[in-house]
């Protein structure tokens, strides 16, 4: 199953095809992409037994119209330090737990949106995005999985100058201006990929003038805490609420651990893309 917000209203999609869910369901289930997490697993077996690409009301769609699929979460968590070889260009030591740090709600955006650069130092962070079906506290690793969505893709963008101010560090600040936590274009039920903790995850810079630059490059198995086990450590301290976002972290390639530092600039753009899911994309202006 591929769910979407197009145009503020849910939809299935196949192919290019997007089947409305409230029309489909005859008003079963709500237009709200965002009302449908409370009811993940009533949702969930009504649109299995759907087929979008033989339904009579299904219809090509615009991509460019794809907002955020989970587009009001309660909560949006970002894991820090995630993937070994990302730790080591930060020159900081492998967590033996979790680093966690909050990306506020209000910078939640869709897939294909143009970015304020608020400052000189803007950062890519290419991230596996958790969707939360059904939550709760003190989740079993066991069951972690069942609780999921599914996966989207993201970008934890990040402006470094603030996320370093001060003693602590301001991370919440520095990756929560408007635009910088871009999501899309679909969540992905996990029964639809071969293997869920193999997706390989990849960030492209696209100049001005049209030149490509893949700089990062990964795959998901390389996670140091993999997902089920984020979902049951994250539960143990949070009530996990229905929509909401887990960004699970970043492989190596981002422009702080390069040397010398590389920074987005006015008329750059990013693609993001993870294997079964699809592509993300900003473009950056002053």
């Amino acid at each position: 199953m591929r769910i979407a917000n197009l145009s503020q209203r849910l939809v299935l999609v196949a192919d290019d095809l997007a089947l409305d869910v409230e029309r489909a369901s005859g008003g079963t289930f709500s237009a709200d992409p965002a009302a449908v997490f409370a009811r993940w697993n009533e949702f969930a077996a009504w649109a299995d037994s759907v087929d979008v690409t033989g339904h009579a009301a299904s219809a090509p769609f615009s991509a460019a119209d794809l907002d955020a699929p989970s587009p009001r979460p309660r909560q949006v968590i970002g894991v820090g330090l995630n993937y070994a070889d990302h730790a080591r260009e930060s020159g900081l030591p492998i967590p033996e737990r979790p680093v966690v740090f909050t990306k506020f709600a209000s910078s939640v955006v869709g897939p294909d949106v143009d970015v304020h650069l608020p400052g000189d130092t803007v950062d890519w962070e290419a991230e596996l995005v958790v969707v939360i079906g059904a939550g709760g506290r003190d989740i079993p690793e066991s069951e972690a999985l069942s609780r999921v969505a599914g996966y989207t893709v993201g970008q934890d963008l990040s402006e470094r100058t603030v996320q370093w101010q001060g003693q602590p560090a301001q991370f919440s600040m520095g990756k929560s201006f408007e635009g910088f936590g871009p999501t899309g274009p679909v969540i992905v039920s996990l029964d639809e990929f071969a293997d869920p903790g193999v997706l390989g995850i990849s960030t492209t810079i696209v100049g001005a003038d049209g030149t490509e630059d893949r700089v990062q490059d990964g795959s998901t198995d390389q996670l140091i805490f993999t997902v089920p086990q984020l979902v049951s450590i994250l539960s143990q301290t949070l009530e996990l609420i229905p929509g909401d976002l887990i960004f699970t972290g970043t492989p190596s390639g981002v422009g702080a651990g390069m040397e010398p530092k590389r920074f987005l600039v006015d008329g750059e753009s990013l693609v993001t893309e993870i294997e079964g899911i699809g592509k993300i994309t900003q473009r950056f202006h002053r």
